[in-house]
């Protein structure tokens, strides 16, 4: 299938989640390029085909009328054989035309084959920079989730030692009421 003007212009590409990734404007803003240059390409491409079919609809004429001097305003040349010299400058001239022609539409074909390839290779380029400022982005996240579960990590086995530290001393401090205080000898001697 023919990528046409309309098929860029309703493109769309999928967003990734967290917002990263390509800029939206800027591949719009590249899209829209593309659409008005192949529009240029297919409007010049259509009017090389009407040039080719006029040219074509103006050599049949030339052939069935016999070669007249009126195309492109040449005049015959004066030799003995007219009709001869006459016919053979008419196809001179339609060979011309053909080579022409045939030269203008290699060139506008090998144009937009240009333009194809340039469009396609910069969007080659946007998606590798998206897929590679993607990639980064994933790994700058996953060492900061790495991080984090460190951190993680580190407080619960703080939280583990602080509680066994606290069940000890209230442990000591339950054993200290449990235990009968034995009386002081100030309070016998008073």
């Amino acid at each position: 299938m023919a990528l046409t003007a309309e098929d860029i212009v309703n493109k769309r590409f999928q967003s990734t989640k967290f917002r990263e990734g390509y800029d939206q404007d800027e591949v719009d803003d590249f899209l829209d390029e593309v659409v008005v240059e192949m529009r240029r390409v297919l409007a010049e491409n259509d009017f090389l085909s009407q040039k080719l079919a006029a040219s074509e609809a103006r050599i049949a004429e030339l052939q069935r009328s016999g070669g007249s001097a009126s195309y492109v305003g040449v005049s015959p040349l004066p030799t003995a054989g007219g009709d001869f010299a006459e016919s053979e400058n008419a196809n001179n001239l339609l060979q011309l035309a053909r080579r022409l022609h045939e030269e203008h539409v290699r060139e506008g074909i090998q144009k937009r084959d240009e333009l194809i390839g340039e469009g396609h290779a910069q969007a080659a380029r946007i998606v590798q920079e998206a897929e590679n400022e993607h990639s980064q982005v994933k790994q700058r996240l996953s060492a900061e989730r790495q991080s984090i579960e460190g951190e993680i990590e580190r407080l619960r086995d703080f939280e583990r030692e602080y509680r066994a530290s606290l069940k000890a001393f209230i442990s000591q401090q339950v054993q200290g009421l449990d235990s009968p205080s034995l009386p002081t000898s100030r309070s016998e001697g008073a």
